[in-house]
């Protein structure tokens, strides 16, 4: 009878020795095993040296390795997932992650939502979020932001955001339309065109503008009535908004999706409610105590943003007044020759909105 020898998978001999060492299921004899190979301090497994994970300390399997450790992303220490320390998507050890931390300490992670403070005396209120890109997310550029917005009270803050490249959302708090057009817009614009960075001039940044709920009926029943009207004249006007918008219909659709038209506000709203879009809508509807205009594309330009605002603004003051009737009937030329406010008549003329009108306009930055 024919004896079955156990060979060596690595150099070729005859194993003697019952008591072998595998890798990978295969045999290896005492030699190879003292000379090419490591244990994983894990599991136990036997790995080749060369295929080993860890540092100087610690030998891991790749199974170990891939499920159990993560590195610094900073100074590449090998960590195990109980001692890492996260932030902005990144893994860190103790010190770097508090040299990290201390070095974004103007700049908070996009999930940050201080208690807000109101501005200015009304009803309504708009809060801004303006995505700005290309310059990074860098502390010292945000300190500057901030020290020209804010003097002994806080009126912006700036938040990190994952959808952009290299760059970080200014958040402002809720204000009235009156004191928005008060406020140090333009010298903040100015300083982050200074710094390099652009939104309009990207392919990733929006101005989102937030408007209280409260300030559309007494009770939720009321609001919803005006919010309908609002996704009416917004579906009714879709051509003209997107122009408005300077978004292209690919990146609104990923990122201000419509909700589609419908033949009354009530429709509408209720496929709102049964839309699958989320956030990313053109009016988004998520919040509880906002609701969300997301359809603009970024600007650093002081009076794009000021007539966005404006005409934000005025969709309110129509679903506000206007019956449904007259909703239907009201056609974009209607709605614009009613217009009063200068800076919107001449973003209107800029891109060619506004009755017949031609205008010259500067670049957006």
């Amino acid at each position: 009878m024919k004896e079955n020898k156990i060979i060596c998978s690595h150099c070729g001999v005859i194993i003697e020795n019952e008591d072998f060492d595998t890798v990978n299921g295969e045999p290896i004899c005492q030699d190879c095993a003292d000379q090419y190979t490591v244990v994983c301090d894990r599991c136990g497994a036997t790995i080749w040296e060369a295929d080993a994970y860890g540092d100087e300390y610690t030998n891991l399997c790749c199974h170990c390795y891939e499920n159990h450790y993560t590195r610094c992303s900073c100074c590449d220490a090998l960590l195990h997932e109980d001692d890492a320390y996260h932030l902005n998507g990144y893994d860190y050890c103790h010190d770097c992650y508090d040299e990290e931390h201390d070095k974004c300490r103007n700049i908070h992670d996009y999930s940050y939502k201080p208690e807000p403070i109101f501005y200015g005396s009304s009803d309504r209120y708009f809060g801004i979020e303006l995505e700005i890109d290309g310059a990074g997310k860098d502390d010292d550029y945000a300190e500057n932001l901030l020290n020209i917005a804010n003097d002994s009270d806080e009126h912006i803050y700036i938040k990190s955001d994952g959808s952009l490249d290299d760059g970080m959302e200014i958040v402002s708090h809720p204000m009235t339309l009156d004191f928005h057009k008060a406020f140090c817009w333009e010298d903040i614009m100015r300083k982050a065109i200074s710094l390099g960075y652009r939104s309009h001039q990207t392919s990733t940044c929006g101005l989102h503008i937030h408007v209280n709920r409260d300030c559309l009926g007494e009770d939720r029943d009321d609001q919803e009535e005006v919010i309908s009207r609002i996704l009416y004249f917004v579906e009714h006007h879709w051509n003209e908004l997107l122009k408005f918008s300077r978004r292209s219909e690919y990146s609104m659709n990923r990122w201000a999706a419509r909700y589609g038209y419908e033949s009354s506000p009530k429709a509408i709203m209720d496929k709102a409610k049964k839309c699958g879009n989320g956030r990313y809508a053109a009016v988004n509807l998520m919040n509880y105590s906002t609701i969300e205009f997301r359809l603009f594309r970024g600007t650093l330009k002081y009076s794009t943003f000021i007539a966005t605002l404006e005409l934000v603004n005025a969709i309110i003051e129509t679903a506000l007044y206007y019956s449904e009737e007259e909703l239907h009937k009201l056609s974009w030329s209607e709605f614009v020759r009613r217009l009063k406010e200068p800076e919107l008549i001449q973003y209107l003329k800029e891109r060619q909105l506004y009755i017949n009108d031609e205008f010259i306009s500067e670049e957006d930055m």
